[in-house]
């Protein structure tokens, strides 16, 4: 399924809604003021993000969070930084030395905040197309970028990329939330946004 101008504007709203929501979450948790602010959304298969993403991100190891989801519509969501924005987002939101060997209290940092960041956006996607998501609990990884998208996932599978901006005082952390729909599921969540929300194709 192609996705139209207007649905992926459609989807951008969704996913900003989303984020809006987890910002809130996060700010009330530490005392510093985090902005979320997604300025690309793309829909890909899993051959073209990997590509698009290799571009920005080399390499490198990646920290990610990874959620499995269920129901209406079946999937994966996964929020990724490169390590060293992973590491300063820990310092800032723990207080502790970002030099220091933090590896326990990383990696429940930033599942926690994976958790916040990716139920709020799949939970504005099932609340306003009205379709009920359950979830798993959150796995923290490090890894390639290749491991953690192209051996998991068909290279026809369709991507929803949304590129997050992370502000947090004057701190800019950049990473990426990366929704994967299994084939056959994507073309339901554009049905089903199509439906709720009177796009016309």
């Amino acid at each position: 399924m192609n996705v139209t101008a207007e649905e992926l504007d459609a989807l951008q709203e969704l996913i900003n809604i989303g984020v809006g929501r987890a910002a809130s979450l996060l700010n009330e948790m530490v005392d510093s003021h985090i902005r979320l602010k997604i300025p690309v959304v793309k829909v890909l298969t899993a051959a073209d993000a990997y590509k698009e993403l290799t571009t920005r991100f080399h390499d490198q190891t990646l920290a990610s969070v990874k959620l499995r989801f269920t129901g209406s519509f079946h999937g994966t969501a996964s929020l990724i930084f490169p390590t060293d924005s992973a590491s300063t987002l820990v310092a800032v939101l723990t207080g502790e030395d970002p030099s220091a060997d933090l590896d326990a209290v990383k990696i429940g940092t930033l599942s926690e905040i994976g958790n916040i960041v990716i139920n709020g956006v799949m939970g504005s996607l099932s609340n306003v197309l009205k379709r009920h998501v359950n979830y798993t609990l959150p796995v923290y990884l490090e890894d390639t970028l290749e491991n953690l998208l192209l051996s998991a996932y068909e290279s026809d599978s369709k991507i929803l990329l949304a590129q997050a901006s992370f502000t947090i005082e004057r701190l800019e952390i950049i990473g990426d939330i990366i929704l994967i729909f299994l084939v056959g599921t994507f073309d339901a969540l554009i049905a089903a946004m199509n439906d709720e929300m009177g796009i016309i194709k």
